[in-house]
Order: structure tokens, then sequence, then C-alpha cells
């Protein structure tokens, strides 16, 4: 799943925030390391933290069905996760930079969802919209400053993008067998008497005792 919007994050970027500008899109951290070995414009789009979206879980199970709409099996919903990434632009001037951030930030916000067209995979089939957000405030327990100090490098302009991708949780529970015969229903006694019966008619196979509680005929 990560790796499917980590194409469809980098196909967006180069076909509506760089154009024909010569930028490259990488998804490496940004260390002091990493940015000393730079010597190209480089959009940085860094995976740094991956969470469930627990306002987004669903109960129960979901039914499958077969070109005939009989259910076959089910499933678990899918549970969304919140990719983070964070969004940097590097060059040799600050304005450069700028401008680059600027692009990305006008198109993602024309976006509330991933395009259908670039999902691919388990995300293009489950249907489901992918949404995304932009630039939005960081939870409480987490700050920018906290992840650049983590990274080892300075605090630099950034974009905090968050994708909430489905994913399915692969339990499937399969269907029982589909019942092609009508009902048929078998009763019978205690040792053989009443003799047992099937819908109604006597089975021909089973021999007949008489009932010990029917009083017997006295013979001359």
């Amino acid at each position: 799943m990560i790796q499917e919007v980590d194409s469809a994050l980098q196909t967006l970027i180069q076909r509506e925030a760089i154009g024909a500008r010569d930028v490259e899109v990488v998804f490496d951290a940004p260390t002091k390391e990493w940015s000393s070995r730079r010597n190209a414009p480089t959009i940085d789009v860094y995976l740094y933290d991956i969470r469930e979206d627990l306002r987004r879980r669903e109960r129960g199970l979901l039914n499958e069905y077969d070109a005939e709409q009989r259910i076959t099996a089910r499933h678990l919903p899918p549970r969304y996760f919140k990719l983070s990434y964070l969004v940097t632009a590097w060059t040799q001037r600050p304005e450069d930079e700028h401008r680059l951030l600027s692009g990305l930030l006008s198109c993602f916000l024309r976006h509330e969802a991933l395009p259908t067209d670039l999902l691919t995979g388990p995300l293009a089939e489950l249907g489901l919209s992918v949404p995304v957000s932009i630039a939005l405030p960081p939870p409480e327990d987490r700050s920018f400053a906290d992840v650049w100090s983590a990274l080892g490098g300075e605090l630099k302009p950034s974009l905090d993008l968050v994708v909430c991708a489905p994913t399915p949780t692969g339990r499937v529970y399969e269907a029982a067998t589909l019942v092609d015969q009508p009902p048929r229903v078998s009763m019978g006694g205690t040792d053989g008497w009443p003799p047992r019966e099937v819908a109604g008619r006597s089975t021909a196979n089973e021999p007949q005792r008489p009932n010990p509680r029917r009083p017997r005929k006295r013979t001359g």
C-alpha cells in the first residue's frame, strides 16, 4: 500500500507541481549527510510517520457476491492508515525553494483525494477514495522541530502532507455451501417405534417394531 501511495504522489507532483522544470522527486530522509550530497534541484517527500485513523474504523463484516448475487464470502472492512510526509524543496537559493513549495501547496490544495487515474494495485482494486490533506497543524504529541531534531538537520520550510490510505486486512471468511435441494424432515421414536418417517412418509427400509405400550390382543 505504501509503495502505491509513493508512486501516486510522485506522478502527481511531476504532473501538476513541477511541470517542465528539471526537478528530481525523491523519498529520502533529509539528513545532514544527504543534503550535503545533493547537487540538483530536488523535492523530497519523506515518510516520517504511519498511524491508523481510528475515526474511520468500521465494525462488522462485508459480503462478497458472485455473478448471481449470491454471498460467497465475508471479509473485514479495510483499515485506514495516515501516512505523514515531510515535503521539502532543495535548491541553491531560498527563493527557488519557496517557488517550488508554492507550486506544491497549490497542487495539493486542488485535490481532496488522490486522483483515481493514479491509483494502482490494492488502492485501485478497493475502489475507495484516498483522502489527502496539506499543511494542517500537527498533533499535540508531535512537532516538526522534533522531526528535524531526530533527523539531525536544521529546521527548514516544509509542508506536512497526510494521505489516508485504505488497506485490506486480508481476513476473509468463506460462506457456507449453497443449499441446492429442498429441505427434508426426518422424525423417529425410541427403539424404532414409531417408525422413522421422512417428509411424512414411512421409510421402507426401516423395520417396524410393535409398540411396547400398545396392549396385545388375547387369543382364544
